[in-house]
């Protein structure tokens, strides 16, 4: 991206405009007159308990009386966050409990992959695209702070706040690591998280640029990365494991394609159904003369319209005793 790119300013939602090429393509999935609707309208701020410094009904103990707290439905630890007074705060983050890393902010469709992973105590995790960490410390408090936790990004830069919010979330099972997925070798583990780098076509609610940077191109050449980190990832699972593949795009061609890649190249992998409180869309068999594998079917699709969320996909895999 060039610097300009990076220095234009952000356009107002009014004067949003969809290219052409991106509302032929999303009319083939969706209502996208809904579509449109809720990614341009205000996304809620929600938290996510840290259970591993703080109970959750104690944490709501001590915000209850200043602000209202809905409950997700399909994370026992997340809340939607409201302030009850006149004030309308939004600066969730300047809280205290913030701060000694009692919450975590964290958007509601994103708690979801941790979830189905499933981590237990004792697991050997990882966390094979973890920075910033919201995702990672998350993983921990599923895990107890017991078993081992590695988290890997390839981005040096953001190395940074994966260790700060480890730390302020009080992980101690974690490991970090800086390294390109591929040169992962000679490890297994029980549990794989790959929350892959993408188009991010499910966060324009708040990241308007996102609808500008779109293009076809982009999605094919991030469908080559995510194919490879998924393999990659495949191939570090133990036999009798769980791995789940996850983005916040809408993009088939990153999300339904990648899956079918997997399955089409691992005879040893399979996609599991998600049993989860969530209202969902059908996933993609077919897109642009491209027939996936039927157990795509299995995976969760959410647009935002579905649970006025940011739009995710999420794949749960295992590899075959």
């Amino acid at each position: 991206m060039s610097l300009q790119q990076v220095l234009q300013p952000i356009p107002k939602t009014e004067d949003m405009v969809f290219k052409d090429k991106f509302v032929e393509r999303y009319s083939r999935m969706c209502d996208f007159e809904e579509f449109r609707k809720y990614s341009l309208s205000f996304l809620r701020k929600s938290i996510r308990v840290n259970t591993l410094k703080m109970p959750v009904n104690e944490l709501v103990a001590r915000l209850e009386n200043r602000w209202k707290l809905e409950p997700i439905p399909w994370c026992n630890e997340g809340f939607w966050i409201q302030d009850k007074s006149e004030e309308k705060r939004r600066d969730v983050g300047n809280l205290p409990e913030h701060v000694l890393g009692y919450i975590y902010i964290q958007e509601a469709a994103s708690m979801i992959p941790p979830i189905v992973l499933d981590p237990q105590p004792g697991d050997r995790v990882l966390d094979l695209c973890a920075a910033p960490g919201s995702k990672t410390t998350q993983l921990a408090q599923y895990m107890k702070n017991h078993g081992i936790l590695l988290a890997n990004d390839s981005d040096s830069t953001r190395l940074a706040a994966l260790g700060i919010n480890i730390q302020r979330c009080g992980v101690t099972n974690c490991v970090i690591t800086n390294m390109q997925g591929r040169m992962l070798k000679d490890m297994e583990f029980d549990r794989i998280l790959v929350d892959a780098p993408c188009s991010g076509t499910g966060t324009i609610r708040k990241s308007l640029k996102t609808v500008n940077m779109w293009n076809p191109n982009m999605v094919k050449r991030l469908a080559g990365t995510q194919r490879q980190l998924i393999t990659t990832a495949f191939d570090l699972l133990a036999p009798g494991g769980t791995m789940v593949y996850s983005t916040c795009t809408l993009e088939p061609e990153e999300d339904e394609g990648v899956v079918d890649y997997l399955l089409r190249t691992r005879p040893d992998a399979t996609a599991l159904p998600i049993k989860l409180e969530i209202r969902r869309s059908d996933p993609i068999v077919s897109f642009e003369g491209s027939t996936f594998d039927p157990r795509v079917k299995n995976c969760l699709r959410i647009f935002p319209q579905d649970n006025d969320t940011e739009g995710f996909f999420v794949a749960k895999i295992q590899k075959k005793e």
